[in-house]
């Protein structure tokens, strides 16, 4: 099975509360899965928001599994389901009509939505404003006609609203490392360091200050809702896009507990 059926076939046994948050460009589910108790912090952990990073949609089913003794999360695992088969598979089924306007581009390493839309910069968050910004359709870093252009991000960005997390979490490949400002004033800065510390001690990956990226949704939940908000970044450096399942168990090793760890540093 590819990522998608995999996700797919987990969402359709899940026994837990669930839901399709919305749809893809070429009409994909976009699938969201609970885990936890509805006491406690609620948060919102979302993965493979990048196809080439499809890999983060598997490790999402390790953490739904491994659940939670108190709070609770909705995870997301494949908010990008037709970049992750262009990806993975190297074939997409299509809207009738529809034409790739980045022609040439290795489609491993694929990163946008079937609309050559980054939808990691397609967040009204000082939008458009990122150093590696592009303004024309591609496979990484277009932007999009404008915020929100994308059924992905505005699927996640009305769930986001509707759930209200305390916090969001978001995960992708690579780099053993975790981002956790955008611009915050200096209360808000400290307490999101501290949470961010929790999320780093659990995983062993260190807080990096990011500069001239924005649009992403993280920056959107800080900027926008004012709640914390992580990006965690994970597999080591020198490895190459995409990272493919063998890498999922290790990955799963350092990871398993770092929503936890979230909630519990949130309750304090």
């Amino acid at each position: 099975m590819n990522v998608y059926e995999e996700i797919r076939a987990f969402y359709q046994s899940y026994t837990g509360k669930k839901q399709i948050i919305g749809k893809s460009v070429a009409g994909r589910d976009i699938f969201a899965l609970f885990a936890g108790t509805g006491s406690g912090p609620q948060i919102i952990s979302q993965y493979a928001i990048h196809g080439r990073e499809w890999i983060t949609g598997l490790l999402a089913l390790y953490h739904v599994r491994r659940g939670l003794s108190r709070g609770g999360a909705w995870i997301v695992p494949l908010a990008n389901p037709d970049g992750a088969l262009l990806s993975e598979e190297g074939i997409c089924s299509v809207p009738q009509g529809f034409s790739f306007a980045a022609q040439g581009a290795d489609l491993r390493l694929w990163k946008a939505n079937l609309n050559c839309v980054d939808l990691n910069v397609n967040f009204d968050a000082k939008w458009g404003t990122g150093t590696q910004n592009l303004r024309t359709p591609s496979s990484s870093d277009y932007i999009g006609p404008y915020p929100f252009s994308e059924p992905e991000t505005q699927a996640l960005r009305d769930f986001t609203l509707t759930v209200r997390p305390a916090a969001t979490v978001s995960w992708h490949t690579k780099g053993e490392e975790i981002y956790w400002e955008f611009f915050q004033p200096s209360a808000r800065r400290a307490r999101d360091k501290k949470l961010a510390a929790a999320i780093a001690k659990s995983t062993g990956y260190p807080l990096v200050t990011v500069k001239g990226s924005a649009g992403g949704y993280k920056d959107w939940c800080i900027e926008k809702l004012a709640i914390p908000a992580f990006t965690v970044e994970v597999g080591r450096d020198a490895e190459t896009h995409p990272l493919g399942r063998e890498t999922l168990r290790g990955l799963a090793a350092r990871t398993l507990d770092a929503l936890a760890a979230l909630i519990d540093a949130l309750e304090r």
